[in-house]
């Protein structure tokens, strides 16, 4: 398992458009990847490629996720989508 911490930083969190992109980029990858709230004490992993899942989690602007990934491209899914939430979607 490879696992790493990111802000958001967009203005509008992972709703909407940002959080389809973010699932989009996350279907690419045959590892199972998770995305969780850190600053939530009971916040339970969802899976990143679900983007029900995504926008149930009210993952908004300055909240700390941690994105993890098990499988055969696990490294690959993480940086990368830890770069699109860099990104902040364009929103800039």
């Amino acid at each position: 398992m490879y696992a790493k911490q990111v802000k958001i930083e967009n203005e509008t969190g992972l709703h909407a458009r940002p959080a389809s992109d973010f699932v989009n980029l996350a279907k690419n990858y045959a590892s199972k990847i998770t995305i969780q709230n850190m600053d939530e004490e009971d916040s339970c992993k969802a899976n990143a490629k679900s983007i029900v899942m995504l926008i149930a989690q009210g993952l908004c602007k300055g909240t700390t996720v941690e994105i993890s990934a098990e499988g055969e491209d696990e490294q690959a899914a993480v940086e990368d989508l830890v770069a699109l939430i860099k990104t902040k979607f364009g929103e800039e």
